[in-house]
């Protein structure tokens, strides 16, 4: 009789395959067991272990939690994320090596804890919480492990547990969350989405983005007076379906107005953006509470369709997300000039005034570095603007949800992306 190891090796095989009544026949055999008295308990302490050590071999090849988690939910289910949150935990209360605060944060904010001091009891105590039979708790088991041991390589943004400087006391690349001007950030754009009047929401949402402006212009010039040596960090945020490219969009053109590079990652459900702390940080609010008021926008836009019209929603749908992003970033990148001219009108009036734009494009060309480095094969994607009621009404849309804070320019027409005109 196979051993529980070998038993999980063949279930395993059998479901990267393409023979199904093999497959079943794989999960049988684990539902048997080793044939022990405690024969079943073996192969689910194997299951636990061997994602464990999967999950383990993910850290180093890039992945975090949150994005394991995160492509767990999309590619399988919620109870197959929650397994895999157990053996997160489970692996990092047997983790010896240094583990960074961020790390055990995210943990914590999946609410990842190790329920067992031993393997043998975690499948079981799972299966009993989420109501699966023996064979829904293995086959979702076999899914996962599956799942967590195919994902491939993808660029390390922060050092990962056990490596060189995994744990120093404020890793690089992050910033506080809990600042006041954040808070501000935050209450500004919660009434923006709130809001039923479109000349508020762009006056709040105008007022916020001056804010992270101004904000982000006083870290690099504090960052460059100490002169600490960091490098640009990064995060990953939720693209995922659908219109996930209109999302992507939506992500690079906040980025570029917050001094970021975006790079979207569509088979992973996700785009990367590289920048310095307090920039990702402003990323993060603003997309979110854009992406909130976009799909509002785009609801009631729906709902004001001249009935009968004959036009598809999604293809409508897309041309006004479209429209939508690239109209904001037109409006975001304009209040960053402004502040900017700001700024430097203001620094003109004190000692070491020309210190200003020079630190700017310094960490800029850092992120644009740091972007070459992780991204060296990086291409561009052609987004389609299909209908041309969507895309009028997606741009009067952000016309409405974003700035109008002093000055504007012409967006920047990047190859691969729709033309507005």
């Amino acid at each position: 009789m196979p051993d529980a190891d070998e038993l999980v090796a063949n279930a395993l095989a059998a479901v990267r395959g393409t023979d199904v009544r093999l497959a079943e026949r794989q999960l049988d055999h684990l539902m048997v067991g080793t044939g022990a008295t405690d024969g079943t308990t073996a192969v689910d302490a194997a299951l636990l272990r061997r994602l464990v050590r999967g999950v383990a071999r993910l850290w180093p090849r890039g992945w975090q939690p949150v994005d394991v988690d995160r492509i767990t939910s999309r590619r399988l289910d919620a109870r197959a994320a929650r397994l895999v949150r157990d053996a997160m935990a489970a692996q990092r209360r047997d983790q010896a090596e240094p583990v960074p605060a961020w790390w055990d944060e995210q943990l914590r904010e999946l609410a990842a804890e190790a329920r067992s001091d031993n393997d043998r009891g975690v499948l079981a105590a799972w299966s009993a919480r989420e109501g699966l039979d023996r064979a829904d708790a293995l086959r979702t088991a076999v899914d996962a492990l599956a799942l967590v041991e195919s994902l491939p390589p993808i660029a390390v943004l922060r050092p990962p547990p056990g490596s060189a400087g995994a744990a120093p006391a404020r890793p690089a690349g992050t910033a506080r969350s809990g600042s006041p001007m954040l808070d501000r950030v935050r209450a500004l754009l919660a009434k923006a989405e709130s809001t039923t009047f479109p000349a508020e929401a762009e006056a709040l949402t105008g007022k916020a983005q001056e804010l992270i402006a101004r904000h982000s212009i006083d870290e690099a010039l504090l960052a460059a007076g100490a002169d600490r040596g960091d490098v640009p960090g990064g995060v990953r945020l939720s693209t995922d379906a659908p219109y996930a490219g209109a999302k992507a969009l939506l992500v690079q053109e906040v980025a570029a107005a917050n001094r970021c590079e975006a790079v979207w990652s569509d088979d992973l459900g996700f785009t990367t953006v590289l920048g310095w702390p307090a920039d990702l940080l402003a990323v993060e609010v603003l997309y979110t509470s854009l992406l909130v008021q976009a799909t509002s926008a785009m609801l009631r836009g729906r709902a004001e369709r001249r009935a009968g019209s004959g036009r598809r929603t999604k293809v409508w749908d897309e041309s006004f997300l479209n429209a939508f992003a690239l109209r904001i970033g037109e409006r975001l990148r304009a209040a960053t000039d402004a502040a900017t001219d700001a700024a430097d009108q203001a620094a003109a009036q004190t000692a070491g005034a020309e210190r200003l734009l020079p630190v700017l494009a310094a960490r800029g060309e850092a992120v644009r570095e740091r972007l070459d480095t992780l991204f060296p094969g990086v291409t561009r994607h052609r987004l389609s603007a299909r209908d041309a009621e969507g895309w009028s009404s997606g741009t009067s849309a952000a016309d409405r949800a974003s700035l109008d804070v002093g000055g504007g320019r012409k967006p920047r027409q990047v190859p691969g992306r729709p033309d507005p005109r």
